[in-house]
């Protein structure tokens, strides 16, 4: 195949971190340093092309072929569940999912169905059945922190990193689910007919995490 291999990055942090682990091997990323608006640009000496895109977009590009590789945290592949493999562990973007509540306010106990609050209904649903409960799940786009503040759940599940913004609203971790970091997904398809150029990818990953 004539193109170069295409990787979809995360926007934001973890762009940012993984242009940084391909510096580390060695690739002129200045394309993708200095792009402006651009949103493919060129990693020419790594023969790579890099597209930015948001999180659940990344799992989409990738698991539809037209991205063979991609960057994405461990949150994003727990929630959307798609055909893919994920490969590598790359050690950044490190968070945890955990359960809060109103400080003092105990989760757990009584008889009423808890109701919860979360961007991530799929991980919070897989989550309660592995404990054998039965829980209400309520869907917040921005921030979650303020369903139990405003009365609408009982707790909230959550991407936490220092657990600062839990304390500046009065909430408190109940406990830890799963920790998340960045993951390195490939293109089932792209896995059989590239082969070899993802192996050499991926061995030049391996050895500069």
């Amino acid at each position: 195949m004539d193109r170069p291999l295409r990787i979809a990055l995360t926007k934001g942090r973890l762009e940012k971190d993984t242009v940084g682990l391909l510096e580390k091997i060695g690739f002129d990323c200045t394309a993708v340093r200095e792009k402006g608006r651009k949103l493919i640009l060129p990693v020419p000496d790594g023969h790579l092309e890099v597209v930015l895109a948001k999180a659940n977009d990344v799992i989409t590009y990738v698991e539809h072929g037209v991205c063979d590789m991609g960057v994405v945290g461990k949150d994003t592949i727990m929630e959307m569940e798609g055909k893919f493999f994920e490969l590598v562990d790359l050690g950044f973007g490190k968070c945890r999912f955990a359960l809060a509540a109103k400080k003092g306010s105990p989760f757990y106990g009584g008889y009423n169905v808890k109701t919860v609050a979360t961007k991530y209904p799929n991980i919070t649903r897989n989550y309660f059945e592995s404990k054998g409960m039965d829980v209400e799940i309520v869907k917040i786009e921005g921030s979650v922190e303020l369903a139990p503040l405003l009365e609408l759940s009982d707790g909230i599940v959550d991407i936490v990193e220092t657990g600062t913004t839990l304390k500046e609203n009065g909430l408190e971790v109940i406990e830890d689910i799963v920790p998340v970091s960045a993951r390195l997904i490939v293109n089932m398809v792209s896995m059989k007919l590239r082969q070899k150029e993802i192996e050499n990818f991926l061995e030049l990953v391996e050895n500069n995490i």
